[in-house]
């Protein structure tokens, strides 16, 4: 193909300016290129022309020349000459779009340019494709004619729209071929299919189809394959062959299977087709139910619900059976040349097989007809009245047994039946009030027994009391003992009252204060469930007990004492928690002095049982805030026990007397300027005359004292002779320290006054009222209170020794004659 195209510009420009030429560009389409040309390479496609009176040289550049596809096309660049270098695929590029230009040759200006375009001319190159070689697909055998089998689809690659892709699809062959099978395909590549399939005939067809262009110079086609299965339907109805079993039940007996129907099919095995459901008719009263054995096809029958033999002997029943998949028939009886074609489908009825089931009699229990009943009766009616009668029945018309009723429920005991009528009579009064009456009613249940039976058959019946309320019962108060608070003012507490009886026998109820207190008390009001006891102004605190009369809706009266106390609320809000409380607190205090006096005798035989050594080490006892040291470290044989001493605290002298100082023979004086904590230590429990002790009773504080002196006189016979006047062991001595008469004069008088005064000062104090909780734990934080029970004997000063005869004077001035005192204190 050769085309050639001439151009020719005129620019006009006004006389103004100097002529000059412009660049001009247009599009020109007129270049056709075939598809898949043969050649030979090149051959010339056109020319471009222009008219100038100067030399031009001719460009051409994009697709096919200097893109994709390159090396396509090509400009001579004097002449103008288009070639064509090789083949153009439609496929790939229907169109190539080029740029031509045209330059001065002089100047290389751009005179022309040029938008290019070179269309590719599509040939029937492409045959239609399908998307798949092969189809595998599958249909059930029962499926209609004119259903849709499978769809298939053939693309062409060439131009659309034109002949070269415009497909008809065409069904070449099928094999195998069958009378009552004929396929058939749509333009849309759609298959169907006309008559009836058949498993047993064709399982398996394999179809071929063709796809065909309808190209001019030549037509292209390809093929593609179906494979159809056919899946076994149910054209074959299963039929019952029939039945192993005794056919004989037990009347009463569930869960057996007496039968076993067996069915065969000739569909293809373990497929809906194949697998079968029974059903049952004639089972009125729901006593059987059939299942498939799922690997035989057999259908089994169980008994569900027990069978009565005084009822019926026999069950007759009919089993019918069908293919989980529904059962379908097709013959051809037509095929006409157009449509489909004429066939029929007339189900078949399913198989079926009647049966007999006997029913053997079995001993049945009684019954009663009326299981369930009610009586009314009354409270507190008489004993040995007529309640009700049960009558059992038995089944076994054949052979009947003799009966005997008995009571199998009486949680108050209160009936007893006759164990051949089974008649029910009161043995006890009855009470609606009982715990065992719920909502006014009581259960009785009796046992009926079949008694020449082994084992017995029993039933129970049940029968519903209700007793009728009368009133038997007086009201009472829910609290006997109630607090009020005094004050200047009326008062009131709430005062709550109940009545075991139901209503109208019960409350609200009316209440009145009688007696000696009917003056000062009331209630407000006086009528009613709960009241308001009203206490008049002027009674005062204290603990009284009224006498209340509470009626009842019908009058009937009690008399009770309500004891109340009257307390200032100011100090206790509820007088009764302060009282126990009170007495919570006392035993808790008597428990914990009985433990502190055992602990105290514990220690006591501790220290007695302990041996002295022969030489003992200095006892060092931490300074304690004003409190005086005197350690001693004396060797000298003594007794076999420790001696107790005794611990002085809280003494303070200052400028005392001198103090003797006796250190291996040699005496020494210094002057004690402060003695602070003034303690002799001991191994035994100390005696310690504790300010908080000294709070105590007044008799508790000269108990002490007497205790006190009792140490001192044995510190001295065993302590302060053997150190002070002794010298036989003087080389053993370490060191010791004694204190004067004199300063142990002045240290007791002082440490005496000082709790003789805190006494004296005690009984100014007005007694307080406490109240504790009641939570026996805060009681742990308490002191014990050792309280000696042994009085003060006066002949204990009759056996001290001369150098305390003076202190015990002090102690107990009047134990010992002046003269006494004088001369003892000159020793």
């Amino acid at each position: 193909m050769f085309s050639s195209l001439v151009l020719v510009g005129i620019i006009c420009l006004s006389s103004t300016e100097p002529l000059k030429r412009h660049k001009r560009a247009w599009i020109i389409d007129s270049f056709d290129i075939v598809e898949e040309h043969p050649g030979p390479f090149p051959y010339e496609l056109g020319q471009i022309k222009l008219d100038r009176s100067y030399l031009v040289e001719f460009m051409l550049k994009g697709k096919g020349v200097d893109e994709d596809p390159k090396g396509v096309l090509s400009i001579d660049s004097s002449t103008g000459v288009i070639k064509v270098h090789r083949k153009v695929d439609f496929e790939q590029y229907s169109v190539l779009m080029l740029t031509f230009q045209a330059r001065n040759k002089s100047n290389l200006a751009i005179d022309t340019q040029l938008g290019m375009e070179v269309n590719i001319l599509d040939i029937n190159d492409n045959p239609p494709i399908f998307q798949r070689k092969v189809y595998d697909v599958t249909i059930n055998e029962a499926a209609k004619q004119g259903s849709f089998v499978v769809g298939v689809l053939a693309i062409d690659k060439d131009a659309a729209g034109t002949l070269n892709s415009t497909i008809d699809y065409k069904i070449i062959s099928v094999a195998p071929a069958t009378k009552n099978t004929e396929f058939y395909i749509q333009d849309s590549g759609a298959i169907s299919f006309k008559g009836c399939f058949d498993y047993e005939v064709a399982n398996k067809y394999t179809i071929i189809v063709e796809a065909k262009d309808r190209g001019e110079v030549v037509k292209l086609s390809s093929t593609a394959t179906i494979i159809l299965n056919i899946q076994d339907g149910n054209n074959h109805i299963p039929v019952i062959t029939g039945q192993t079993g005794s056919g004989y039940v037990v009347e009463g007996t569930k869960g057996i299977s007496p039968l076993k129907i067996h069915t065969t099919d000739t569909d293809t095995r373990l497929t809906p087709a194949w697998r079968v459901r029974y059903s049952i008719q004639g089972d009125k009263g729901g006593h059987f139910s059939i299942h498939t054995d799922p690997d035989t096809n057999d259908g089994i029958l169980t008994v569900i619900k027990p069978l009565d033999f005084e009822k019926q002997a026999e069950q007759k029943l009919t089993i019918f059976v069908e293919n989980e998949e529904p059962y379908f028939f097709c013959e051809v009886k037509a095929k006409p040349a157009d449509g489909l074609w004429t066939v029929i489908t007339n189900p078949s009825k399913p198989s079926s097989i009647n049966i007999t089931i006997t029913v053997e009699d079995a001993n049945d229990p009684p019954y009663f007809p009326d299981p369930k009943r009610k009586v009314n009766m009354e409270e507190n009616g008489v004993i040995g009245a007529f309640v009700d009668r049960v009558t059992a029945v038995d089944p076994d018309t054949g052979r009947p047994h003799k009966l005997e009723y008995s009571i199998e429920q009486d949680p108050a005991g209160w009936f007893r039946v006759d164990k051949t009528t089974g008649e029910i009579f009161v043995k006890e009064a009855l009470d609606r009030e009982s715990s065992h009456v719920t909502n006014g009613t009581y259960t009785v249940t009796v046992l009926v027994t079949e008694k020449d039976d082994h084992p017995p058959m029993t039933s129970t019946a049940t029968i519903q009391i209700h007793i009728e309320d009368k009133n038997d019962n007086v009201p009472l108060l829910k609290e006997n003992m109630v607090s009020v608070c005094q004050s200047d003012e009326v008062s009131s507490t709430e005062i709550t009252a109940y009545d075991p009886d139901g209503d109208p026998y019960s409350g609200p109820f009316s209440f009145e204060v009688i007696g000696d207190h009917k003056d000062k008390w009331s209630f407000d009001p006086s009528h009613g469930n709960t009241v308001h006891l009203v206490k008049d102004k002027s009674v005062h605190a204290s603990l009284y007990t009224l006498i209340l009369k509470i009626s009842d809706k019908q009058g009937r009266f009690v008399l009770q004492n309500l004891s109340v106390a009257a307390c200032d609320c100011a100090v206790s809000p509820n007088c009764l928690l302060q009282r126990n409380t009170q007495q919570t607190v006392g035993s808790g205090v008597i428990g914990i002095t009985i433990f502190a006096v055992l602990m105290i005798l514990a220690s006591l035989l501790l220290s007695l049982t302990c041996s002295c050594g022969t030489v003992k080490s200095l006892v060092e006892v931490d300074n304690v805030l004003e409190d005086a040291l005197l350690p001693s470290n004396i060797e000298k044989p003594g007794t076999d026990c420790v001696v107790p001493t005794i611990l002085l605290k809280k003494t303070s002298v200052s400028q005392s007397k001198e103090a003797t100082l006796v250190n291996n023979g040699v005496q020494q004086t210094s002057d004690i300027q402060q003695v602070s904590s003034n303690v002799i230590a001991t191994q035994s429990l100390p005696v310690q005359v504790d300010d908080r002790w000294s709070r105590g009773r007044s008799q508790y504080s000269s108990e002490k004292q007497a205790w006190m002196r009792k140490q001192i006189q044995y510190q001295s016979e065993n302590h302060y002779q053997g150190s002070t006047f002794s010298r036989r062991n003087s080389q053993r001595r370490k060191s010791a320290y004694f204190i004067t008469r004199s300063t142990l004069q002045s240290l007791l008088s002082q440490r005496l006054h000082s709790i003789q005064s805190q006494e004296n000062e005690l009984l100014d104090y007005e007694p307080q009222l406490y109240t504790f909780e009641d939570n026996s734990e805060n009681f742990a934080d308490l002191d014990p209170i050792d309280l000696p029970s042994n009085e003060f004997d006066p002949e204990l000063f009759s056996d001290l020794g001369p150098a305390f005869k003076h202190l015990a004077s002090i102690c107990n001035p009047g134990t010992m004659s002046k003269t006494e005192v004088m001369k003892n204190g000159t020793r």
